[in-house]
């Protein structure tokens, strides 16, 4: 494996690495460096053969042994390793610096020797180790909860037993170390105790010099500094020549100095033992940010950039205000992430505008260090912050994105826009599976199953997060609409519709007001409505418990008294803290953006509050909806199929033939029609008398489409002269006067449904199910998840279909057996996660019966797997900033008044 930067459980930065020869030296003293205790829990002997165990761990390592170390600067504090014992199974060994117990190191090199065994077909890792050994497992308990232990009373030990492929439990338990190791890792960076600009030039207007003002005037709570070698002091603030000449400790460092002197500042910083760094500055190279990332992490030191807006915590106990964006934001509860500074400036203002308050800012830039995944695992255990923002251009590492975004949207709502959904990055593929998994696919997917609240514009994102920051959650869909606005009303009741939203007909009791219908929603109270009559039929409906979400409409008028009626709306909603609501006022001038104590949004327009209020609600439902559990499936034949898997790619891979393709699914129990192969016409009558009539023939290339469309499909064959007719005919379809086909029995009827499997190196296997037959690329009307899949998964594929119904009993038709459905993605899914070298495997038509569901036509694309991000494995961003489409505000080349002060202009 290459190497990796990692963090402790304390937020430090170590290296995690494969070990080499030339390590020997550092791993005995290593060894010879542990206490008698420690070695003999390590060897069950105080006198182990030091010599033989590093001769061990420093062969080179390969599929059946692996060894890794973690290093800190050049130290070496722990080493791990596996040994294969069988096809399944290997033995691992941890030991760790007796100074760094408790720091994590254990777990984390066990989490990575899982991940480099599951990628050979390794399932298990199993250990013996002392009952007394508490530190072992605790290790084994923590990276697995509920592993397997078995006492060998022979032996005096106990034997762990960990799964290489981490279940939910597992998965939870390696996002709470996530969560807290980067809490304290970004602490310097959100929360620093002392600030110093780097480049902060004497004449205003000059980025060093605005930021140093912002903190000054946000009224920082820490030591704030200024670096200029050529001012005694900036904006009142004694100036030092260097970051090291001030003496003491420094947090956080802000740069903003030309490009070409930023490698020195940045080694200044680390020298001077920095622990964070922000640099605003643009136009450096790839290669250039690579090397300061790499010196950085090598002294401990986080970065954020470079070509960034700066960081925002308006946490009145810190008060941080890193950023020249024109005005600081309000506080509040909205946590927010931008790649680029521009719509970072954006959201800010809007968020002022709209009354949003800001709990935190930072503006990515570009992401050479700390990454969107890095903040998810922050904020989820910030108080402060009780919703997310983000504005996303690209991902590092999807797959883990998934998972630490689903973590955290179970407990608060993320919101997020993600920019290039336009059709010219469509995917074309050889299957119906890659032809409609382009990123843009994978995207949707990734924030459906997460939980993300993806919106397509900025607007909106604040639209609803003015809903969800303050409001509390939805109970249902059912709105209620009332004031005293009929024309607002119905085209609230109108958006509901498009928002996913019930308009019910209430049932209200006698003593509701008389200007209310009791029997209607929309309620028009009329244009005369009095303040009172307002508020007692928000008090009524909110009482009624016949709806989920609220929408009060006011139109100012002439003859009605708005502040009265503004005042009488802000105090009944105070009332029911519970029912989630939203105002629009028209007409009025000055109106509050926000109405009662507890913050109820208000809008112009009644479809931005009905849209924001059905994505609260859509998100609500999510919340209420089990995660599910990926089943076990123990009847899967994994050795087998791994046969298969590394013959196929032996020979070069790619598509496979029929038979491959079968002999693959076989291993996993999915069903598929038996199938023969014909190399010529007689071979092709014999396997139909075999079969019995009626028979379906068909072309057997395993790279064609669209058979069909071409003739290379005939169905219903009743005797030889129909099968050497359709056999001529296939011949001429494809251009061969001798084609292979292949013959199988006509199957039961029922649904006609696609499934299938492709795979992509960033976001991984996405698995598709879809209306089957002609009909795939007809209506499009298909669904795609991101593995792992769990039974939850695989009923909101079929169900989220538009054609669900005809799988349910559409007009009187048998139902169709869904459970069977399910039990089969559930077994793709399983397949494409053992082997992600299923490029493409389509499933076309997959017929879902009364009684079970078949796969007639099988496609399978089998391609090697190169380095891929594993989304199980806690490590840092290892991404070079010229992989990524990159935009912002950004400090200039050339440098601004800041940098030039800073590089010995004479101001």
């Amino acid at each position: 494996m290459s190497a990796v930067d990692c963090l402790t459980a304390a937020g430090r930065i170590v290296r995690l690495r494969t070990i080499r020869p030339q390590d020997a030296a550092a791993l005995l003293a290593l060894h010879e460096r542990l206490s008698p205790t420690s070695r003999y829990l390590r060897f069950f002997s105080a006198g182990a053969a030091l010599d033989a165990e590093v001769r061990r761990l420093t062969r080179p390592s390969g599929p059946d042994h692996v060894h890794l170390l973690v290093e800190e600067r050049d130290s070496v504090l722990a080493a791990g390793s596996y040994e294969r014992i069988d096809a399944a199974r290997a033995d691992f060994a941890l030991v760790v610096d007796d100074n760094h117990h408790g720091e994590g190191l254990g777990t984390l090199l066990l989490e990575h020797l899982a991940a480099a065994a599951r990628r050979v077909g390794i399932t298990e890792l199993v250990g013996d180790v002392l009952p007394y050994n508490a530190a072992m497992l605790r290790v084994s308990g923590d990276l697995a909860p509920g592993v397997a232990r078995r006492l060998e009373a022979d032996a005096g030990t106990v034997q762990i037993r960990v799964p290489t492929l981490p279940d939910e439990a597992a998965l939870a338990a390696v996002g709470l170390r996530d969560r807290t190791a980067a809490h304290h890792s970004l602490r310097p960076l959100l929360t620093p105790a002392s600030v110093a600009v780097i480049g902060a030039g004497r004449r205003p207007g000059g980025i060093g010099r605005e930021v140093l003002a912002a903190l000054k005037a946000g009224g920082y709570t820490g030591a704030l500094y200024a670096v200029n070698p050529h001012a005694g002091d900036v904006c009142g603030i004694a100036a030092h020549p260097t970051v090291a000449a001030i003496g003491g400790a420094v947090d956080l460092a802000v740069i903003a100095v030309p490009a070409a002197a930023v490698p020195e500042v940045v080694r200044q910083c680390c020298t001077a033992g920095v622990r964070a760094a922000v640099i605003l500055t643009a136009g450096i190279e790839s290669a250039t940010q690579s090397a300061l990332v790499r010196q950085a992490r090598r002294h401990g030191m986080r970065i954020l950039g470079p070509n960034c807006l700066g960081v925002v915590n308006t946490d009145p106990a810190v008060r941080l205000t890193a950023t020249f964006a024109p005005a600081p934001p309000v506080a509040g509860g909205l946590g927010v992430a931008s790649q680029s500074g521009a719509i970072g400036v954006a959201i800010l203002d809007a968020a002022a505008d709209c009354g949003i308050g800001i709990s935190s800012f930072v503006s990515l830039g570009n992401k050479t260090d700390v990454s969107s995944n890095d903040l998810l695992s922050y904020w989820a255990d910030d108080p402060a912050t009780r919703a997310v923002a983000l504005y996303v251009e690209s991902f590092g590492n999807p797959r883990r994105f998934a998972w630490i975004a689903r973590a955290l949207a179970s407990r608060k709502p993320v919101l997020a826009v993600k920019s290039g959904r336009s059709e010219g990055g469509r995917r074309a593929g050889a299957s119906h599976t890659a032809a409609v998994a382009a990123p843009e696919t994978a995207v949707a997917a990734l924030f459906e199953q997460a939980g993300v609240i993806r919106t397509d514009t900025l607007g909106e994102l604040l639209d609803t997060a003015r809903v969800l920051a303050d409001q509390p959650l939805p109970t249902g869909n059912r709105l209620g609409v009332l004031g005293n606005a009929g024309g607002l009303n119905v085209l609230a009741a109108d958006a509901a519709q498009t928002a996913g939203l019930t308009v019910p007909t209430l049932t209200l009791p006698d003593r509701t007001p008389a200007v209310v219908n009791p029997v209607v929603n929309p309620m028009d109270l009329g244009a005369q409505a009095t303040a009172e009559t307002l508020s007692e039929a928000i008090r009524v409906v909110a009482r009624s418990g016949e709806v989920d979400l609220l929408v009060v409409t006011f139109v100012s008028t002439r003859t009605n008294d708005t502040p009265a009626a503004v005042s009488a709306v802000a105090a009944a909603v105070d009332d029911w803290p519970q029912l989630p609501i939203a105002v629009v006022v028209v007409g009025a001038p000055d109106v509050p953006r926000t109405l009662g104590a507890r913050k109820v949004p208000v809008f112009a327009l009644p479809e931005p509050a009905v849209l924001a209020m059905g994505r609260a609600a859509r998100y609500a439902a999510w919340r209420r909806t089990p995660v599910g559990t990926r089943p076990a499936l123990h009847d899967i034949d994994h050795g087998t199929a791994r046969g298969i898997v590394q013959r196929a790619l032996a020979t070069g891979g790619g598509w496979q033939p029929a038979d491959v393709a079968r002999s693959l699914l076989s291993c996993y129990r999915v069903p598929v029609v038996e199938t023969r192969i014909a190399a010529d016409a007689e071979e092709a009558l014999r396997h139909a008398e075999a079969i019995s009539y009626p028979v379906a023939l068909k072309a057997a290339a395993p790279d064609l489409v669209h058979k069909s469309d071409i003739g290379a499909v005939r169905l219903g064959l009743a005797d030889e002269a129909s099968v050497r007719a359709a056999y001529r005919a296939i011949g001429v379809a494809i251009g061969a006067a001798q084609p292979l086909a292949t013959v199988q029995p006509m199957a039961d009827p029922g649904v006609e449904m696609v499934a299938g499997v492709v795979h992509d190196p960033l976001f991984g296997s996405l698995l598709m199910l879809g209306l089957g037959g002609v009909y795939t690329d007809l209506l499009g009307d298909r669904t795609l998840r991101l593995l792992p899949l769990t039974d939850h998964d695989a009923a909101a594929m079929w169900r989220g279909l538009r054609a669900a119904p005809l799988l349910t009993g559409y007009r009187g038709t048998a139902p169709a057996d869904t459970p069977a459905l399910e039990d089969l993605l559930l077994r793709l899914g399983r397949l494409a996660e053992d082997f992600p070298e299923v490029s493409e495997l389509d499933l076309n038509p997959v017929l879902v019966g009364p009684r079970g569901c078949t796969a007639v036509d099988v496609k399978l694309r089998l391609s090697p797997v190169g380095a891929e991000p594993d989304p199980y494995v806690r490590h840092l961003l290892e991404q070079s900033a010229g992989t990524r489409a990159l935009s912002g505000v950004a400090v200039s080349q050339r440098g601004t008044a800041a940098g030039e002060d800073a590089a010995g202009s004479s101001g």
